[in-house]
């Protein structure tokens, strides 16, 4: 029996590795001679580098980056086996989880150290760079980062505007003339966590502006100043990005990235799926087991899990979709149509989540013993 093990991280517990490992170990407790191949995944937010280097053997670099309030920090990089590829993490330089909640504030919060991981990646001779832009706790369009990268951000009378989201909304010219000339030796690859538009209802202000310290009223001012960007990267680089899908990652880095750089936006997930090779495991395939920390309805709102399913289910190979806490909402309904045949949560009821993140290396573990112990015949023949 071949089983092909591929979830993400259960995010405040365990690594995607350690996940995929707990599951190994299960699987092999209850069926030595099973063949188990892992494949630690991610969906373009933290985890998405390690899934990448660790799948194509490549390795790390450092430098020293401002975080989103301008303080030096020492950050990581990745760069692929083929020597050439450069992985960067948004979140480990203008992340939110860098931020104590008071420190929280969209309208000056910058991703210019993301310009400066970028460039540390140029600087190791990377000519092609994935760019992982999930866990921001900024709102400034991807402003910072162009800043850092050479580019002139002009305000009135042709100055240069400061950093942070609020700046964007005097800005009047976008110049490329200082700009790194390696830039347009490269290919760019931003890793989307989400497919929200940079404006409106449903862009990077209204829909995650709140949740990295925006008030109602700074949604307003924040969305205006985007809309400012937009129209001044429209105008500079001929690209429309008011209503592109996904531009609004990372409070608008998309739409800089797309625009200026002319990257492709893809979903972190696929570019995960791409890279690790899984997909020639998948043929020969008996299952795929894949799963996150919570499955809930956003699981299903381009999430690893499902990414991991759609890839099975055009193998026409069997998902157990696991995770740490089962939403009450979330039904096998939902899921049968990507393959999926069973749905396990590790949490027991008397259980509280503090004990449940605690103890979860264990759970999974015993959990996926006890039911490919107990239960693997039956469910195969299902």
């Amino acid at each position: 029996m071949k089983i092909v093990v591929a979830p993400d991280k259960f995010k405040g517990s365990l690594t995607a590795k350690q996940v995929a490992e707990a599951i190994r170990r299960g699987l092999l407790d209850a069926h030595p001679n099973w063949n188990v191949r892992t494949f630690p995944m991610a969906d373009g937010g933290d985890g998405t580098m390690e899934c990448l280097v660790d799948a194509t053997g490549g390795h790390y670099g450092s430098t020293v980056a401002k975080d989103p309030i301008g303080r030096s920090r020492n950050v990581e990089y990745g760069i692929l086996g083929d020597g050439l590829t450069c992985v960067a993490e948004l979140a480990s330089s203008s992340g939110l989880t860098l931020l104590a909640p008071h420190e929280r504030d969209p309208l000056r919060a910058s991703t210019f150290g993301f310009g400066q991981l970028i460039r540390a990646g140029l600087d190791a001779g990377a000519r092609r760079f994935i760019l992982c832009l999930g866990g921001s706790a900024t709102n400034d369009g991807g402003a910072g980062m162009l800043q850092a990268l050479g580019f002139g951000l002009l305000g009135d009378k042709g100055l240069p505007i400061g950093l942070g989201g609020e700046e964007l909304r005097g800005l009047r010219i976008l110049t490329r003339d200082g700009a790194d000339p390696r830039l347009t030796q490269c290919e760019w690859i931003a890793a989307c966590d989400v497919n929200n538009p940079l404006l409106g209802l449903h862009g990077a202000s209204a829909v995650f502006g709140p949740q990295k310290g925006a008030t109602a009223e700074m949604v307003g001012r924040l969305d205006e100043a985007l809309s400012n960007w937009a129209d001044i990267l429209t105008a500079t680089t001929g690209i429309r990005v008011h209503d592109m899908p996904g531009a609004g990652a990372a409070g608008g880095v998309a739409a800089a990235l797309a625009a200026a750089l002319g990257a492709r936006l893809a979903p972190g997930v696929r570019i995960c799926l791409e890279a690790s090779g899984i997909e020639r495991e998948l043929a020969g395939a008996d299952l795929v087991i894949t799963g996150e920390g919570r499955i809930d309805s956003q699981t299903l709102s381009g999430k690893t899990p499902l990414g991991v399913a759609q890839a099975a289910r055009n193998f026409g190979v069997p998902v157990l979709l696991v995770g740490g806490d089962i939403a009450d909402d979330v039904t096998l309904e939902h899921w049968q149509q990507y393959g999926v045949r069973r749905i396990i949560g590790l949490r027991e009821k008397e259980m509280s989540m503090l004990e449940a993140i605690s103890q979860a290396s264990r759970l999974l573990e015993n959990r996926m013993f006890c039911f490919f112990r107990d239960e693997s015949e039956k469910f195969f023949l299902a």
